[in-house]
């Protein structure tokens, strides 16, 4: 990420869970990378976006994450970082186009119906579908993915 001169337009993200989550791993490597993102909203160099759907992934797998370390109320700390999430980011209405267009994306690339959100809702904004790394289904489909606008937080080897 970079900072943008005047007149530059911000850069533009719809974050899948998958990055969400390796801020609150302690551990993560990639916890840095991820708290820079943030960091570049309030900066304003960056606007970064989600998706219902996301909400929904971000509780599901922040509260097992939170259980698996013994937190007393998984749970809640799931919640309240949910909550403290959606102060920074955008949480972009599914419009009956965004959802045309994910199960288009679904049909065609087979890939997760969140995973067809993000990047549907990505086209609509025109910003990136931003992912932690591509899933082994999407690998598949790298060519296909090829002409999306995708961004990888960890970049692997791609056919």
């Amino acid at each position: 990420m970079r900072k943008r001169s005047l007149g530059e337009s911000l850069e533009k993200y719809v974050v899948d869970t998958g990055v969400l989550v390796e801020y609150i791993v302690g551990g993560s490597s990639h916890r840095s990378a991820v708290a820079d993102l943030l960091e570049g909203v309030l900066k304003k160099i960056t606007d970064l976006y989600i998706t219902p759907i996301t909400i929904s992934e971000l509780i599901y797998v922040a509260s097992r994450l939170y259980e698996l370390a013994g937190v007393e109320k998984p749970n809640e700390e799931a919640l309240n970082f949910v909550n403290w999430l959606t102060l920074r980011v955008k949480v972009v209405e599914v419009t009956p186009d965004i959802a045309v267009e994910a199960g288009e994306l679904r049909k065609k690339l087979r890939i997760s119906l969140s995973d067809c959100y993000v990047i549907a809702t990505a086209i609509k904004l025109q910003a990136k579908a931003f992912f932690l790394r591509p899933e082994k289904e999407m690998l598949e489909k790298i060519e296909m993915l090829r002409e999306l606008p995708l961004a990888f937080l960890i970049k692997t080897n791609q056919r």
